[in-house]
């Protein structure tokens, strides 16, 4: 179903080739404006530009990768409504994979990369002391944090099975909660960062493991541990997203279309 919908949108290269530059130049203006700030100031809660460079790539891409794979659950409301996850569920293929699958578009694309461009840069700006466990640890919290929003993406899409309104609340814990992660937490009350920890995880998106990556102290001061808890909130997030999908499922009565 992805492959028809990319095959679709590329039959138009010309206009494929516009929205994906349209996509690049708002996400764009997301950094734009960080570095706008910048200009009055030379550190943010104590942080630099580049690291802030780094938080910022490291969230958005996460987000981005998880919205180009599963962002099409957000229409998970209306095809509730209009009946049409009826034909979904007859078909001989998992319901979760058709509705993620549905108008797929490579479009996306632009935030992920945009957000890679500004987290190379910040690489080779920052000024930390690199060894193999700060390495590895990159690669494995670009992953973990995907895997974290598109766990946020689905369970918050999921909600519509009993609340058809719940569309603004995935958007406040994907879109938003990725604003928030742009930002160092020394600039939030410690409160709302505990929250991120122990409530909604998305503190291991990139919060703790840049706090060990950047070699900054956690305003918390929770155990080193946390910092390389990334792979596990992340397996959590997929099995609490899993059991809420299957429990819609089950809730779900269909409109007998």
């Amino acid at each position: 179903m992805a492959g028809m919908w990319t095959r679709s949108s590329m039959s138009y290269r010309t206009s494929f080739t516009l929205m994906l530059a349209a996509n690049l130049a708002t996400t764009s203006l997301d950094f734009a404006v960080v570095v706008l700030m910048f200009r009055h100031t030379d550190t943010l809660g104590g942080w630099t530009l580049p690291e802030l460079g780094f938080l910022y790539g490291t969230s958005a891409f996460a987000l981005g990768t998880a919205n180009l794979f599963v962002g099409s659950v957000d229409a998970l409301g209306t095809r509730i409504r209009t009946g049409t996850l009826d034909t979904m569920l007859v078909r001989p293929a998992p319901a979760l994979a058709q509705v993620c699958a549905e108008r797929f578009s490579l479009r996306r694309l632009g935030r992920p990369v945009q957000a890679a461009a500004v987290l190379g840069w910040s690489l080779t700006a920052v000024h930390v002391h690199w060894t193999a466990d700060r390495i590895l640890l990159v690669p494995v919290l670009l992953a973990c944090g995907s895997l974290i929003f598109a766990s946020l993406f689905v369970g918050g899409a999921t909600l519509q099975f009993w609340w058809g309104e719940a569309g603004e609340l995935q958007h406040s814990l994907t879109y938003g909660g990725a604003t928030v992660l742009q930002y160092p937490p020394t600039v939030f009350a410690k409160e709302l960062v505990a929250g991120t920890v122990f409530g909604v995880p998305l503190a291991f998106v990139n919060w703790l493991p840049a706090l060990h990556i950047l070699g900054r102290p956690d305003p918390l001061g929770l155990p080193t541990a946390f910092q390389y808890a990334s792979p596990v909130a992340a397996v959590l997030c997929v099995l609490a997203a899993g059991l809420l999908w299957r429990a819609g499922l089950r809730a779900y009565q269909g409109a007998g279309s």
